[in-house]
Order: C-alpha cells, then sequence, then structure tokens
C-alpha cells in the first residue's frame, strides 16, 4: 500500500470491512454514515473521520456525496495520541481540500500528488483535534470563521445554531471548553499573527481583518493576547 489521496464516492447500501493501512475520510458535499469504534453516526463538511489499521467500520452515503479519501501508513503523532475518532478540521485544511479535489479531478501528475500528500500531512500535524460538536453549533462556527472580520453577536450567532442565547451559551461553553467571546478572540488573534507574520498590511488593515475598527481596540487585545504589541511583535 502507497499513501495516497483520492476522491470517492460511497453507495447507500452498507458496507462492512477493514483494511492493513489507516484511512481519513473528508466530506467535500454530502455526509457518510460510519460506525467504527466507539462513534456511530454522521461525518459532514468541515469534519474527518479516522479508520485506524484493520479497524472493522461499516458504513453508507447517499451516491452524490463526495469525499476527499486518504490512506496512510503512518498517523502524524496528534493523531495517534487522540481519542477522537472524529474532529474538526481547521480552515486551512478545509481550503487544502477545495484544491486536492479540483487538481485530482483534472490532471494526473505524479510528483505534485506526492507533494499534495506531504503538504496534506502537516496540515494535518497542525489539527488542534477538537472533537465532533453539535451539529448547531457547527453551523455558528462557520458564521464565526467566514465572518472574523464583522461584528459578531451572539444574539446572531445563537440564531445560526437555532438555540436561544443562554442554551448557545451553555452549549458551546460545555463542547468547545471555552466560551464563545473566548473563541472568537482566540481566532481573531491566530489570524492577526499570521497576517503580522507573513503579509506587509498596515496595522490598521489587520485590525480590520479580525473585525477591529479601530487599531486602539485591535493594538489593546493583540498586546493582552501576545504580552507585546503588534508593533513590536512586527519588528
Amino acid at each position: 500500500m502507497k499513501n495516497q489521496l483520492s476522491i470517492r464516492s460511497y453507495s447507500t447500501k452498507p458496507a462492512r470491512h477493514s483494511h492493513h493501512f489507516n484511512q481519513l475520510v473528508l466530506p467535500i458535499r454530502g455526509v457518510i454514515n460510519i460506525c467504527v469504534g466507539d462513534f456511530n453516526g454522521k461525518v459532514a463538511p468541515s469534519e474527518c473521520v479516522v479508520v485506524k489499521a484493520n479497524e472493522v467500520h461499516m458504513f453508507t452515503a447517499q451516491t452524490e456525496a463526495r469525499f476527499v479519501v486518504v490512506d496512510m501508513e503512518n498517523l502524524p503523532p496528534n493523531i495517534l495520541s487522540s481519542h477522537c475518532i472524529v474532529f474538526m478540521i481547521n480552515t486551512s485544511l478545509r481550503s487544502y481540500l477545495t484544491f486536492i479535489e479540483n487538481q485530482l479531478e483534472n490532471k494526473v501528475n505524479v510528483q505534485l500528488e506526492q507533494a499534495m500528500f506531504d503538504m496534506f500531512g502537516l496540515l494535518l500535524a497542525e489539527q488542534p483535534l477538537l472533537p465532533k460538536v453539535d451539529t448547531r453549533l457547527g453551523m455558528a462556527i462557520s458564521v464565526i470563521e467566514q465572518n472574523i472580520d464583522k461584528q459578531l453577536s451572539i444574539k446572531c450567532l445563537a440564531e445560526s445554531a437555532c438555540l436561544s442565547e443562554t442554551q448557545f451559551k451553555k452549549l458551546f461553553k460545555q463542547q468547545m471548553g471555552m466560551t464563545v467571546m473566548t473563541f472568537i478572540t482566540k481566532r481573531r488573534m491566530e489570524k492577526a499573527e499570521a497576517l503580522l507574520t507573513h503579509t506587509d498590511y498596515p496595522l490598521q488593515i489587520i485590525g480590520e481583518k479580525v473585525g477591529y475598527k479601530a487599531l486602539s481596540a485591535f493594538s489593546r487585545k493583540f498586546s493582552q493576547y501576545f504580552g507585546l504589541s503588534p508593533t513590536r511583535f512586527k519588528k
């Protein structure tokens, strides 16, 4: 078996098998219903399910659903040491799946495919392995990540999750291990750190890209989070 990436669809007829290599299934359209280990449920876009070598699993999916499937001889340490069978993937890996799909469906290039696999492995090794969350929370998290440059209120996020504000805050804290606003700040600061490191945008623009219209507000929050100002960080 060689390490490889592929685009696959599955059948509505239940299938049950195992294989001698590790396999990751990442939905890009539609969901897969899968029973593996202690998990029995649906895996949707923005999530990844890990099937370890020789692990028996059963699965079904609608024929129009599509998945990036990754066969791997060796899993990175963060996956091996985690008990998560299904976990959320971050924005970078989600975006990379689109590239993988476009490339694999349009051209055969062995060298590029190896490089793509290597890049996938690097991105996988950086996943924080947040466990699968309630689908309603997943909707709200998607809203946060797609609108990180905008003002985000608990009211609007709760509405996107079809929950009351109280239910939403309680469920978010239970499943994410932090408050909604702490999560938003974390995402904003991670993006600000990347923009300061990899771009030459003025501080005002960087602040706006992570949701702070006033430079003073951005600088204050960044300093609180990292322990130094964005100006000093950039130097």
